[in-house]
């Protein structure tokens, strides 16, 4: 096993939202999903899709076309070598958009005693789910830090509770991809 050092970013935000993982380069794609998901603290229920170079990764979707490979047959190995020199692109919800730049570093072998996946660092909360892209995020944060502005009221109600961008609860995250290292560790007989 090789283990790949990552740098996801969220593309376009302010406060930056980023994650570094250290990821087993022969993760299925399915399950680098997963990872991201709990990493930046998503809720799983949209569609997304890998990019590099030329080459997508998706589940398989007829609403979405059929040109790009199964993530269930791919490996953080192979988008690696797909992208070369250019950066992998991770995308999450079709309809908010979000675009996360990942930057892949291999560092060699595992340390013994480590489960892996491994949420090392934690820069900013990421968006609420469906606020609505780029744009409704912008809005949804000015909304919320303005008592005077004209959704105020509503967008805080929707949040359900604070929401500082620059605090991300990282214990949680941390723990999440911990249950999926744990999950996925290998068996000894």
């Amino acid at each position: 096993m090789t283990i790949a050092h990552l740098k996801i970013t969220l593309e376009g935000i302010a406060p930056v939202v980023s994650r570094t993982l250290e990821v087993p380069t022969d993760i299925r794609l399915d399950r680098l999903h997963l990872v991201i998901q709990g990493a930046m603290g998503w809720e799983n229920c949209h569609l997304y899709e890998f990019m590099a170079g030329q080459a997508r990764w998706s589940l398989p979707d007829p609403d979405f076309g059929t040109d790009a490979l199964p993530v269930a047959k791919a490996r953080l190995a192979d988008i690696i070598d797909a992208a070369g020199t250019t950066p992998i692109r991770y995308v999450y919800d079709f309809g908010d958009h979000w675009v996360h730049l990942i930057e892949a570093t291999i560092i060699g072998d595992p340390i013994p005693g480590n489960l892996y996946p491994r949420l090392l660092d934690v820069i900013g909360k990421c968006p609420p789910e469906d606020v609505g892209g780029l744009p409704g995020y912008e809005n949804f944060l000015s909304a919320i830090s303005n008592p005077k502005h004209p959704d105020h009221e509503e967008l805080t109600e929707w949040a359900g509770e604070p929401f500082d961008p620059h605090l991300p609860d990282a214990d949680e995250l941390r723990l999440d991809v911990l249950k999926l290292a744990k999950k996925w560790k290998p068996r000894t007989t």
